[in-house]
């Protein structure tokens, strides 16, 4: 995929985000743990009006791991609504924005309607080129992905379709389901230092930031401060420079 050219700033083109810390504000605020992911939503739409003005071309959120199943039924339940909720709500404004949605992982397992209105919203949001390209992983998880991704190639190898040599890095890239390959940041909020089988393959050489804020108080200021220590990394790629 090509590369913004309005991003002339050393930002990071490709970004990360482990949104943690719901469920933690919620009860530190005597909330509902329902109430903590409806304010991460709101914290999900000012980052993605900053990454527009910032020029980043794609944001992929962690919104639900394959993980995330073991929950209760009633926070995966009010996840569920909540999902719906935001496409209905936040649609006609990521479009007035240019900004494209990418729906990824097992998203089937979340029923029918979720999967008609992701389907739907990414028609509706759909350009040649966006202003971002905001993906959102849902029922995601890094090895199951690179599982599948084994799968496929070896039914193609199978089928005569493709030869041992032509697998390669670039091979592998296109046939996960992650919409954007070589993630250059990850950001993780609520003070865990680890990746929780989110974008495995992608981010070999992502720069990490660990924030200890939780998701829900994470704020445009904060995401800047990253962008900008994103700036002074000399990213040597195994290099000698």
């Amino acid at each position: 995929m090509a590369n913004n050219p309005n991003n002339k700033n050393n930002y990071p083109k490709k970004i990360g985000i482990i949104m943690d810390g719901n469920g933690r504000w919620a009860k530190a605020n005597k909330l509902k743990v329902t109430q903590g992911h409806e304010k991460g939503v709101g914290v999900v739409k000012d980052i993605v009006e900053e990454c527009v003005a910032k020029n980043i071309e794609s944001l992929t959120i962690y919104a639900f791991s394959s993980e995330n199943w073991s929950r209760p039924k009633s926070e995966v339940n009010g996840i569920k609504k909540l999902i719906v909720k935001a496409i209905i709500d936040q649609v006609p404004e990521l479009k007035e924005q240019g900004v494209m949605l990418n729906f990824f992982g097992d998203v089937r397992s979340f029923g029918y309607e979720i999967k008609e209105k992701t389907e739907s919203a990414e028609d509706d949001t759909f350009q040649e080129s966006p202003s971002l390209r905001l993906n959102v992983a849902l029922g995601y998880g890094g090895r199951k992905d690179i599982v599948n991704t084994c799968k496929e190639l070896a039914i193609d190898y199978k089928a005569g379709r493709i030869k041992t040599n032509d697998i390669d890095e670039d091979m592998i890239a296109a046939t996960s389901q992650v919409p954007d390959d070589n993630i250059d940041l990850i950001i993780r909020t609520g003070g865990d230092k680890r990746l929780s089988n989110f974008l495995l393959f992608q981010a070999a050489y992502a720069e990490f930031m660990f924030i200890d804020k939780l998701w829900p108080d994470f704020t445009k200021d904060d995401f800047i401060k990253c962008l900008n220590s994103f700036k002074k990394v000399r990213r040597r790629f195994g290099k000698r420079v």
